[in-house]
């Protein structure tokens, strides 16, 4: 038969008396090291200080012309051995010949010790050996009126005296450090206790059975599971789930707010932990979430939401809409072109062919590339290209385009970045030339050199501006501050594209008055991890104008 495991409660308990015992050992040995020196320490302070003030004395250093000096010193020496509580106070001439010693039957004799250093006028502190045994002591030389030396004074105490003053007071010490590992152990034995508790008396082999048991039934089902503490963190993802939500890694998303990894409708919906059944678009897909509260002994302890996938019936749903839906759908990839058709243009106008066949072969079909001088400091092929073209429509509608001169882009080896940052200055550029009217003026900026491996873009016009209870719904679809035209679709669609590309980047995009008059639009984008400038990795970045839009609807 084999042996019994020790049970999970013996072996927390074994390790944290090991651990306390450990630090109240460790603790107390520092402790007690700690108190021997302060306790020689303070002997030496006072040892110094009565032989200085021995040393100094008018009478000691007078008796040295004495017939018998020791006459004079002797009595001296021991009524200020006796009242300053150290083992000896000797006195000796510069030829090591005492003049004083507690025992008068040394006195006349010579030094037993080196007088080497307090005869050179140094002060000498440290342990030696002598004829009263092995002692802590301090020697001082006695200096004439000259400055000269004559002799020196030797104040100590016994090494014995000193280990025995502090064995005694350990005990305070010895008695504070077993209570603390009394308190230690009980503390222990509690906290093993409530950690049993808390896992419902389970053992390792009983929670991994359970582990791997509930892992196969999450991981092997079709339909995805997301679950959620009451602090709106996800503790739960499965493989459908992740395969849904298009995350890559579902162990690095736990332990993260929903909003941050989830589209915003579905985090909220998964958060709220409503009991219900609804459609909700996550990305390209159509998921219809059933979400309900989860309770443990009738605590809730937060919220589940299952996932199926619905995407292909809300496709052939939607293809019923009509030529309404369809004409929409074409003009919200109008965007995407039209952009890249002012890059292709601006492109062509500068006579890079080279480049404009290579940017359409990128997006699409056809092309070629050559390098772009610096233009308004945007070092970007691309986007210099672009400029250019959003340049000259303004011109040709009677508008006024600045590029900021403090502008600065350098280029970058990343396709996406590049492509994101187009459609991103393309949109913003229409939406404020449609803003303004005859005679107005747009205001540009671009800038990589503002926070590390981080674009700014800032448009500036002179509109009728964005007013502030509107700015946090405009990024919004069918959300627009214009008016719509008669018989033209739906507006809404551009700020909307930039609010998306941004939160899929994980930048940020914010809205706010502009000193010109009207909207001011700043954009963070990450920028140039592929280029050999970028030392530091792109980051999100933190809004700080007035009225900031978060990236909703994005995914990290």
């Amino acid at each position: 038969m084999g042996r019994s495991r020790m049970t999970l409660g013996m072996q927390l308990l074994l390790l944290q008396v090991a651990i306390v015992l450990t630090t109240v050992v460790g603790t107390g040995v520092t402790a007690m090291l700690i108190q021997e020196r302060q306790l020689r320490e303070g002997y030496q302070d006072r040892m110094i200080a009565v032989a200085q003030s021995v040393a100094g004395l008018p009478v000691i250093r007078g008796a040295f012309d004495d017939p018998d000096p020791s006459a004079t010193i002797q009595p001296v020496a021991e009524v200020i051995r006796n009242a300053s509580d150290v083992t000896y106070v000797v006195v000796a001439n510069v030829d090591g010949i005492r003049y004083s010693h507690p025992n008068p039957d040394r006195i006349g004799e010579r030094v037993s010790t080196d007088p080497t250093i307090p005869l050179s006028g140094e002060v000498y502190v440290g342990t030696q050996t002598g004829t009263l045994g092995e002692s802590w002591r301090v020697k001082v030389p006695i200096f004439d009126d000259d400055g000269d030396v004559m002799g020196q004074v030797s104040v100590g105490i016994l090494e014995s005296e000193l280990r025995a003053d502090f064995l005694g007071g350990l005990g305070g010490l010895l008695g504070a450090l077993a209570v603390a590992a009394l308190v230690g152990v009980v503390g222990s034995a509690w906290i093993g206790r409530v950690i049993r508790r808390r896992i419902y008396g389970l053992e390792p082999d009983e929670i991994r059975a359970m582990l791997e048991t509930r892992e196969a039934m999450l991981h092997g089902i079709r339909e995805g599971i997301v679950a959620v503490d009451d602090r709106g963190r996800i503790v739960l993802m499965n493989d459908a789930a992740a395969r849904l939500l298009d995350v890559e890694a579902p162990d690095r998303v736990l332990g993260l707010p929903v909003e941050e990894v989830l589209d915003r409708d579905l985090a909220r919906f998964i958060a709220s932990g409503e009991d219900r059944e609804a459609p909700v678009l996550s990305g390209e897909r159509v998921l219809l979430v059933h979400g309900d509260r989860v309770r443990v002994e009738g605590r809730e302890v937060g919220s589940i939401a299952i996932l199926r996938d619905r995407t292909e019936l809300e496709t052939m749903l939607r293809e019923l809409e009509g030529a309404q839906g369809l004409a929409e759908g074409l003009r919200a990839q109008s965007h995407e072109f039209s952009n890249k058709l002012h890059v292709v243009s601006g492109l062509l106008e500068l006579g890079h062919v080279d480049a404009a066949i290579a940017f359409i072969q990128r997006v699409g079909s056809g092309g070629a590339l050559s390098t772009l001088g610096d233009h308004d400091g945007i070092a970007d092929v691309e986007t210099a290209a672009l400029v250019l073209a959003k340049r000259s429509r303004a011109g040709e509608l009677g508008l006024a385009f600045d590029v900021d001169v403090e502008s600065h882009l350098d280029a970058t080896t990343d396709a996406r970045e590049r492509t994101d940052l187009v459609t991103v200055v393309g949109n913003l550029v229409d939406n404020a030339i449609e803003a303004c009217v005859l005679g107005g003026r747009i205001e540009l900026s671009i800038r990589d050199d503002l926070e590390p491996g981080t674009v700014v873009v800032r448009v500036d016009d002179d509109g009728p501006g964005v007013p502030p209870e509107r700015r946090a719904a405009i990024f919004e679809p069918d959300v627009s501050g214009k008016a719509p035209a008669p018989g033209k679709a739906r507006r809404g669609i551009g700020l909307t594209i930039v609010q998306r590309v941004t939160a899929r980047a994980g930048g940020g995009v914010a809205v706010d008055a502009s000193p010109a008059g009207g909207a001011r639009f700043v954009v963070r984008l990450p920028w140039g991890s592929g280029a050999t400038s970028a030392e530091a990795a792109p980051k999100r970045p933190t809004e700080t104008d007035a009225t900031a839009t978060p990236a909703a609807g994005g995914r990290r």
